[in-house]
């Protein structure tokens, strides 16, 4: 049988708050027998999985195969000025 962990045990090998995994119970996958919820190593890894981020820029970024062209956010234009109307 594969192991279960309780709780503090998965907030520990995710390296997460105990809270934080109760809070998100919901969106986790999970298994529940009455009152007690327990993670296997599948739920573990999926929820590494899902809340898992790779930065698109930085030095923390992959190496990227596209050239370096235009800025990503060039494309944005400001919003206009608002005016201000006195009575």
């Amino acid at each position: 049988m594969s192991s279960r962990y309780t709780y503090p045990e998965a907030a520990a090998k995710l390296r997460v708050e105990e809270t934080w995994l109760r809070r998100h119970i919901k969106k986790l996958p999970h298994s529940k027998k009455g009152r007690v919820v327990t993670f296997s190593e599948a739920d573990l890894d999926a929820v590494d999985s899902l809340f898992h981020y790779t930065p698109a820029t930085g030095p923390l970024a992959p190496p990227s195969t596209a050239s370096a062209g235009a800025h990503p956010l060039a494309h944005l234009k400001p919003l206009p000025g608002r005016s201000l109307r006195r009575a």
